[in-house]
């Protein structure tokens, strides 16, 4: 059995040449953008890629690191956990490889890294927790199409949404207080997810309902009282109308109602990456401050927590038909 990890990518440098390849790859997609094609593709390339990869690559500056990019640094360390905590329920593990839906790794080059492990079995794992047509469908297409050119297609189990799980929420509630035993509880905690275009959600997508159920859990699970939470859907851009509550007004209201302290979490992003380190720990903080506010906290991703590496693994194991002591799904898993 082989684990593919999928997230959405990252440019292979913060440049404006190495955004621009990401970009256009990305934007692309017609999951992403769907519009017809003929009206799209001259917007994208005469409009977009010629003023947008200047300006993110910019963004993806202030949050490099010397290991390269956070979203593939965390994710690298995740697998490789993962990794570990999964060789000791499934005999003959045949890898657990990362494949990004646009740029390096590619889903292509992770799939042929777990053929040549001689994996006859592959679960497939968007770590996308709320599903959304333009990230884990679009995650599906990539995966079936690399499949549709092999001659011999291996099993494939492919888990499109966890964004109800108990060990999902109970790793969240756990990472945000040990974050306020560490830094101190703000006055307002402000959940955060990637938004979307408004009529996706009215053609029957699925993802606004499940951002608000795992708001909901989670803000159970704190013991938090309506008035000490809110969502917000963030990083829209064009000109129609997506998801709202908008984010960013969200965090300019809080400031001039008077909150002092804003806490803020992405439970949508299983790792940190642009979205989370530069749009809303470092911009947010910055516009919350300057619209009145004294500090904006951002509680980070799960990334590579233990609690978080525990849950995915059981969650695999789960569609692997490995059982709780790990005896008998071995067996399984092999046979």
């Amino acid at each position: 059995m082989g684990v593919l990890l999928v997230n959405t990518g990252t440019p292979g440098a913060p440049t404006p040449r190495e955004v621009r390849r990401f970009l256009g790859e990305m934007l692309a997609d017609p999951r992403l953008v769907e519009l017809p094609r003929a009206l799209w593709l001259p917007i994208l390339h005469g409009v977009i890629l010629r003023v947008r990869p200047r300006r993110s690559a910019h963004a993806y500056q202030k949050i490099w690191t010397p290991e390269g990019s956070p979203q593939l640094v965390f994710l690298r360390r995740l697998a490789g956990e993962l990794r570990t905590s999964l060789a000791r329920t499934v005999r003959g593990l045949a890898g657990v490889e990362i494949g990004m839906c646009y740029g390096q790794p590619s889903i292509p080059t992770a799939l042929a890294a777990l053929r040549d492990s001689s994996a006859q079995r592959i679960i497939v794992l968007p770590l996308f927790p709320q599903y959304a047509g333009v990230t884990t469908a679009s995650a599906f297409d990539r995966v079936t199409a690399e499949l549709s050119r092999w001659r011999c297609v291996p099993e494939i189990r492919f888990i499109n949404e966890y964004h109800a799980k108990r060990g999902y929420i109970a790793a969240l509630r756990s990472s945000i207080v040990e974050h306020w035993g560490r830094h101190g509880r703000g006055d307002h905690l402000l959940m955060t997810f990637h938004s979307m275009p408004l009529r996706c959600f009215q053609n029957g997508d699925p993802y606004r309902r499940q951002c608000e159920q795992t708001a909901g859990l989670l803000a159970q699970a704190l013991g938090l009282v309506e008035r000490e939470w809110s969502i917000g859907f963030q990083s829209r851009f064009g000109f129609e109308q997506w998801l709202q509550p908008y984010t960013d007004e969200l965090v300019r209201r809080h400031a001039a109602e008077g909150t002092k302290r804003l806490d803020a979490i992405c439970p949508g992003f299983a790792v940190d990456c642009l979205e989370s380190l530069e749009e809303i720990a470092l911009r947010a903080r910055d516009t919350f401050v300057a619209c009145g506010g004294e500090s904006l906290s951002y509680i980070p991703a799960l990334n590579d927590r233990a609690d978080h590496v525990n849950f995915l693994a059981q969650l695999i194991g789960s569609h692997a038909g490995i059982s709780a002591s790990g005896a008998s799904g071995a067996v399984r898993a092999t046979a």
